[in-house]
């Protein structure tokens, strides 16, 4: 307990890409803000980037804490409606709207 596994992160790299995908695919609710969207997209992929660095070198607890704040910034988006996702597995909001 308290280790960050290989097992963990992979998990945590596939939760991310898949919200990541899903975030990626869809809609704005605030078209108005289309460069925040992609100011979010920017930064979520560069925590990845990030991530993959770290696990390379095998620092899997900068790794993990980089997929964290990726997921981090995947949430708030979510919640700002940066992106029109419905899915309460992968991202802090409700399934329904």
């Amino acid at each position: 307990m308290g280790k960050i596994t290989d097992k963990k992160l992979i998990k945590y790299f596939s939760v991310t890409k898949e919200a990541l995908d899903m975030a990626e695919k869809s809609e704005n609710r605030l078209p108005e803000f289309e460069k925040e969207r992609e100011d979010f997209l920017d930064m979520i992929n560069r925590y990845v980037k990030d991530a993959k660095h770290f696990e390379k070198k095998g620092e899997r607890v900068d790794a993990f804490a980089a997929l964290n704040y990726a997921h981090g910034w995947l949430d708030a988006g979510a919640r700002l409606g940066l992106f029109d996702v419905h899915n309460s597995r992968l991202f802090t909001v409700d399934d329904k709207e």
